[in-house]
């Protein structure tokens, strides 16, 4: 009786060590709510982006959005952080390399300038967009994992990433996102440096 109380306890432990886990950054132009009775995620069109972050420890999580673009069932089945889209417009993002202040100053080249407004251009459009080169392309109503850190830091759209520093001499895993919008504006500005200037 003992040796089966014993296991019971053990079995129970390592359950509730073992558990799922899954965290969700929802992005939103205005206000999402979440009913977490319904599961249902619901947003409408606002101004501004907006963004709120649920967390789950069940094994699969079904949702239901009620967005802009449309009505839509979401189910994640894997442990890890993940972004959802429920604007009405593509988000787009990409893991970002750790580089110290002192470096982050070094002079860019022309070619730097141009593999980056390469880059940008094919990311916009979904071209190389996938978790293996931890590119993302992410529509309306879609949700898309990004890792399975759950610390992971997140830097929306509109927002300016300001430092990010080593914890316990753990480089940071960091992801960018920006509306297309903001991408193209981007373009634009690195296509103007990549001009001759005139005297």
């Amino acid at each position: 009786m003992q040796k089966t109380l014993v296991a019971l306890l053990m079995l129970t432990l390592f359950t509730a060590c073992g558990g799922t886990s899954k965290r969700i950054v929802v992005m939103s132009k205005g206000t999402a709510t979440f009913n977490e009775a319904a599961k249902t995620i619901t947003a409408k069109d606002g101004t501004g982006h907006e963004q709120k972050t649920i967390s789950f420890s069940d094994a699969v999580v079904d949702l239901k959005l009620i967005a802009p673009a449309g009505e839509a069932q979401i189910s994640l089945k894997d442990n890890g952080l993940y972004i959802l889209n429920v604007k009405n417009d593509t988000i787009v993002g990409s893991y970002q390399k750790y580089t110290t202040q002192s470096d982050a100053h070094n002079l860019v080249t022309q070619e730097d300038l141009k593999h980056k407004i390469d880059s940008l251009q094919q990311l916009i459009i979904g071209k190389n967009a996938s978790a293996a080169n931890r590119n993302f392309f992410i529509l309306p109503n879609q949700v898309v994992k990004i890792s399975n850190n759950l610390e992971s830091t997140v830097v929306s759209p509109y927002h300016q990433m300001l430092s990010a520093e080593k914890v316990e001499g753990k480089e940071p895993e960091i992801y960018r996102f920006f509306s297309v919008k903001e991408v193209r504006e981007t373009i634009a500005k690195l296509e103007a440096l990549t001009k001759p200037t005139t005297k």
